[in-house]
């Protein structure tokens, strides 16, 4: 239950008024005494909601407030989208959550149907936006690390590798509702940056010639083309659906996961090669940051280093996960068949291999829809001098433009690293 009977988009003031109708809410900030110590502050610069720090100075207390909005603002009314997203990202939030154990995602207080929004533990300062420390060329030791963890124990516990056909089926059919917020992933990285639309983009004139030729590339057009079915018909996996760098806050000591609202049952390698995605766009972007007091030289390798560590740490946590559960309910590859160390290991060795080059795909595709598409990222956006963006655009574009097309040569995070460094 709410404060409002029907929704309605929040503002500064309403939110107040909101909280007020929410006991759970309403408690946690002292209302009642000393109200004049509260601040409420919007601070999305996403592309989607509304989000709210309220804050009591007085009691030392903050938490989140964020509304989905019945369509994309950064576009407007035009581009219409699910309220709903709301709900699958406060059950994305709960059963992740739960996974990790708090480790890594903000504690839920709070979901309204009706108004369409969640409420949130406030990720005090020093967090901030994993990609706007990456442009600041700022290093966290434990980022690699942590997202291994949070993406390794997300996606075992909810595959068949640990859960039966029938409790895994239960769970898939619970997220199908969240089809809006695949529809538009669909559109957005699938679609729109290899036809004529009205939303892409791009630093223009500097690359019109690349946005004309992904359009008429026919084998990155077949490789797109097996990659959205995999997105459309594997539900592998509880994904989070949209993991790249803004949807992760940091410190150097932490690392929290936000935004699942793109949570639905997928390919495990749709998370993993946004991340990974993401940090190669960071890599690219690096020489447009350069300035006279740092040539960002021993920061490009740091990103390569975190880039390699991150698939190293996963893919051996997530062996650790599949070794320890193998005789349990997981019924993808029942004991009673899959019943000696070789052909467990054979297993394993091709399960892991497909998941790496799902992982390349996926990631080079998000990376060319960063570059041609609606969406952009402030990796390159940031960068004033058009010529510059452009050449750090064209490389990130190209070196995902052959990733696509040639993952499966690909071996190992290795020959990935040192691929990136010849563009």
């Amino acid at each position: 239950m709410g404060a409002f009977l029907e929704f309605r988009p929040l503002d500064e003031g309403s939110v107040i008024e909101y909280i007020k109708g929410v006991p759970a809410l309403s408690s946690k900030l002292g209302l009642g005494k000393n109200e004049e110590d509260i601040t409420v502050k919007e601070v999305g610069d996403g592309n989607l909601n509304f989000v709210y720090i309220v804050s009591n100075n007085s009691v030392g207390y903050s938490f989140v407030i964020k509304q989905a909005l019945p369509y994309i603002r950064c576009i407007g009314e035009s581009w219409e989208l699910t309220k709903e997203r709301a709900y699958y990202e406060s059950e994305a939030l709960k059963e992740q959550g739960a996974i990790t154990k708090g480790q890594h995602v903000p504690q839920l207080y709070h979901y309204d149907h009706t108004m369409s929004l969640i409420a949130m533990r406030y990720l005090e300062p020093p967090h901030i936006i994993l990609r706007k420390g990456l442009i600041a060329g700022i290093e966290y030791p434990l980022l690699a690390h942590h997202m291994a963890h949070f993406m390794a124990h997300t996606l075992f516990f909810t595959s068949l590798l640990f859960r039966s056909t029938t409790h895994h089926r239960r769970h898939v059919a619970k997220f199908c509702g969240n089809a809006a917020m695949c529809r538009h992933t669909e559109q957005v990285v699938f679609s729109d940056p290899y036809q004529i639309s009205q939303y892409n983009h791009w630093t223009s004139p500097y690359l019109d010639h690349d946005a004309e030729a992904l359009r008429h590339d026919n084998l990155l057009k077949l490789q797109v083309a097996d990659l959205k079915s995999k997105f459309s018909e594997r539900a592998q996996a509880l994904i989070h659906g949209d993991l790249h760098t803004s949807s992760v806050m940091v410190t150097r000591d932490s690392t929290q996961v936000i935004d699942p609202e793109f949570a639905f049952y997928g390919p495990m390698g749709f998370d993993i090669g946004a991340f990974l995605g993401n940090l190669i766009l960071a890599y690219f972007s690096q020489d447009g940051h350069v300035d006279q007091l740092n040539d960002r030289k021993s920061y490009k390798e740091w990103i390569l280093k975190t880039i390699e560590d991150t698939w190293n740490l996963f893919y051996n946590k997530f062996i650790a996960l599949w070794d320890e559960h193998k005789d349990g309910a997981g019924e993808a590859y029942l004991s009673t068949i899959y019943d000696n160390p070789e052909l467990q290991l054979l297993v394993q060795k091709r399960y892991m291999t497909d998941l790496f080059h799902d992982s390349l795909g996926f990631g080079a595709a998000k990376m060319i829809r960063r570059i041609i598409g609606v969406a952009h990222v402030e990796d390159f956006e940031s960068i004033i001098d058009a010529v510059k963006r452009a050449n750090c655009e064209r490389r990130a574009l190209d070196f995902a433009k052959t990733l696509l097309k040639d993952r499966i040569k690909f071996e190992g995070i290795t020959e990935i690293v040192s691929a990136i460094q010849e563009f």
